[in-house]
């Protein structure tokens, strides 16, 4: 890489949460380079990595330390999904930050939709619409029938312009979403609903790209559905009480 090209600031910025992803982060980096580098548009990656237990902080220091577009933040304690998420994004130096999670559950290769659709089509926002793929498991019907059903409650209770608000795969045009985050409190998975919801408010225009989803089985998930799925309602509420 150039002097020039290490000055310049890049055309989109990839945010990597991390929690306990070392069975998988390199390799999947690996992938979402692939994936760019036969783009158009010049990128970094930023790997917010949140006090995990395992391996996961000292795999991310060797990626960052083998390449110029990678950088990092090391929180000092867990924060959350919507904390890791936001420090990115303010991070970022990208015309277009987003993330997808590292698991890539929904595919690197959507990225270029999602960019493409921010810059070419004027769009502030997008969001990932997950087609599932299921294994015939009981823990991933399990999952799949939980996911389903906050769904389906989540927009009884607050109509969303978009179908899968809770995607872990999210683009926005930072200039745009600034002003947003600002206003974004949930630091845990909610996040990804109030954000949505706090960007619609606020005017921006929302689209969606279709993903297909194909759930991992080598991963074992960080998510307890149960308590998750409780803390999700009892936030929902409080929120629609908010707006």
């Amino acid at each position: 890489m150039s002097d020039k090209e290490k000055n310049k600031s890049p055309d989109v910025s990839i945010i990597i949460p991390c929690y306990f992803e070392e069975g998988h982060l390199e390799n999947n980096v690996l992938e979402i380079d692939r994936v760019m580098k036969n783009s158009i548009w010049s990128y970094e990656i930023i790997f917010v990595e949140d006090k995990s237990l395992d391996t996961t902080a000292e795999i991310v220091r060797k990626l960052v330390a083998e390449n110029k577009r990678r950088k990092a933040i090391f929180h000092k304690q867990n924060e959350g999904r919507g904390q890791t998420v936001t420090d990115g994004i303010r991070m970022a130096k990208g015309r277009v930050a987003g993330f997808l999670d590292i698991d890539l559950e929904v595919h690197a290769r959507y990225i270029p939709d999602a960019v493409s659709m921010i810059e070419d089509c004027g769009m502030d926002m997008i969001v990932g619409r997950r087609d599932y793929r299921l294994k015939l498991t009981p823990s991933h019907i399990f999952r799949h029938l939980m996911s389903s059903v906050y769904k389906n409650l989540s927009h009884s209770i607050i109509p969303m312009p978009v179908r899968d608000s809770e995607a872990g795969f999210k683009f926005f045009r930072r200039e745009a979403i600034m002003p947003v985050l600002d206003l974004t409190k949930d630091k845990g998975w909610f996040w990804d609903t109030e954000i949505v919801e706090r960007a619609d408010r606020a005017g921006l225009k929302i689209g969606e790209v279709d993903c297909l989803f194909v759930r991992r089985a080598d991963k074992k998930s960080t998510v307890k559905p149960f308590r998750d799925t409780v803390n999700y309602l009892i936030a929902l509420y409080n929120f629609k009480k908010q707006i």
